[in-house]
């Protein structure tokens, strides 16, 4: 009974492969990005609200719209996205927001 089969150590493979990807999501840091300022000449709010909420970590649409609003004012916005949302960058370019990264 000492040896296992390639099912079983095929087996052993995925569950280890299982443990590291879930520690990794457990894991995963956050990064908080400041948004600055909104240089577009006509800020589409609609946009700019579904982005915030897409990208940043446990914003609904009500606080994604206020967030909106306090931006075009001319405040800027503390939100939290995931390290690994890179796209969040390329969005928030596209719509002309600028930002910086808070450490």
């Amino acid at each position: 009974m000492g040896s296992t089969t390639y099912a079983e150590s095929e087996l052993k493979n995925l569950f280890k492969q299982f443990v590291y990807i879930l520690s990794f999501l457990y894991l995963a840091p956050i990064m908080t990005i400041k948004l600055l300022s909104c240089d577009a000449i006509r800020p589409d709010r609609r946009a700019i609200s579904r982005t915030i909420e897409d990208i940043a970590d446990d914003v609904d649409s009500n606080l994604a719209a206020e967030f909106t609003d306090i931006l075009l004012a001319g405040s800027p916005v503390d939100i939290e996205v995931s390290f690994n949302e890179s796209s969040a960058y390329r969005a928030l370019r596209k719509l002309d927001i600028d930002y910086e990264l808070v450490e």
